[in-house]
């Protein structure tokens, strides 16, 4: 059953199988077992950039397709839910309107993307991915009477999804049934559903082209594939899961501005983590992000509480002073770049097989 639900990929590394079950565990059991709100939304975060991830290895890690342009979609997806909840109200029609008029959006944006640019090769295709990311962006911060600018929108949700909303006046081990419970198990479920037909999609005949593609595209022409087709639909089905990613922060957050959804930075993140979970494997996603995403949100008070410890040797308090944690994620990528130029999936896979009987 398990092998069929995870489209007959399995793990093949029995480490990698145990971080996966652990950290689907965890955010699983997150409300119940990680303490404070903090905890709660680096959680809801980590499954949000699982499917943002996973989408865009759909495309670098399976097509081999180098775009910049892939939190546009987020973005979309994000301002599709702010925009509908602001100007309809806050109903469950609105948040299905929202989410339909961005994925045609977002679909409509990758297809013309895909075949205009397509037929560019390389650096080219990256650059013209950039710019329309860039352009998009700017318009989303100066069309204020619809997008709030650079201030954002702030909106209502459904009341059952609301932190008001109780459905139980009695907490249930200890934690409270609220909307924010609700919201948050909502998120858990897309994420695990959207994920898992990621996985079947790789997995497909049409996954293997892709991949087929991505080695010698010249090969799978000469064999008779439109790689232009495969390759814009290949961008297509990335846009429309990254938006629904988009979507889902905005329903958590209830709240979307440029810098939420549509800054660089956050591409910056995906590449960091699709290469350090592993390119075409998309459980890296899995792994890459919630390591990337903690460390991220951690890290600066981990190095607050060793500096405090250090204040007897002076010099190394200032090494770890909380303001130099970007110094330090710099390093720790660096690393996981030198001892894991595969990724943790790619190198944890490979050793289990060099392991494995001939």
């Amino acid at each position: 059953m398990i092998r069929a639900l995870l489209s007959g990929d399995l793990p093949r590394s029995r480490v990698v199988a145990a971080l996966l079950v652990a950290i689907v565990v965890l955010l699983a059991l997150g409300p119940f077992v990680l303490p404070g709100a903090k905890a709660l939304s680096v959680a809801a975060k980590i499954m949000v950039f699982i499917l943002l991830v996973a989408s865009y290895d759909l495309l670098l890690g399976y097509t081999g397709i180098v775009s910049f342009a892939h939190t546009m979609f987020f973005g979309v997806g994000a301002y599709g839910i702010s925009i509908a909840c602001t100007r309809i109200g806050s109903s469950w029609s609105a948040l299905a309107v929202g989410l339909l008029c961005a994925l045609a959006l977002s679909g409509l944006l990758a297809l013309l993307i895909g075949l205009f640019s397509l037929r560019v090769r390389a650096i080219f295709f990256a650059m013209i991915t950039l710019a329309v990311a860039s352009a998009f962006q700017t318009l989303a911060s100066q069309l204020s009477g619809l997008t709030g600018g650079e201030d954002g929108l702030s909106f209502k949700l459904p009341e059952v999804l609301q932190p008001s909303y109780s459905f139980s006046e009695e907490p249930f081990l200890g934690v409270d049934l609220d909307g924010r419970l609700f919201g948050y198990y909502l998120v858990f479920v897309a994420t695990l559903v959207l994920f898992l037909v990621l996985l079947r999609i790789v997995n497909s005949p049409f996954g293997r082209v892709l991949q087929a593609i991505r080695e010698n595209e010249f090969r799978a022409e000469a064999l008779g594939y439109r790689v232009v087709v495969y390759r814009t639909l290949s961008t297509v089905l990335g846009a429309l899961f990254a938006t629904c990613a988009g979507a889902l922060l905005a329903i958590w957050l209830r709240y979307n501005g440029p810098d939420t959804s549509l800054s660089f930075e956050i591409m910056i993140d995906v590449l960091l983590i699709v290469v350090i979970g592993g390119m075409g494997t998309m459980y890296g996603a899995v792994i890459g992000s919630a390591f990337f995403v903690y460390a991220q949100s951690y890290l600066q008070d981990l190095m607050k509480w060793l500096s405090d410890g250090l204040q007897a040797l002076p010099m190394l308090a200032v090494l770890f002073a909380p303001e130099r944690w970007l110094l330090w994620l710099g390093l720790l990528f660096v690393l996981s770049v030198y001892y894991f130029p595969a990724g943790v999936v790619g190198r944890l896979r490979a050793a289990a097989f060099a392991k494995s009987p001939r």
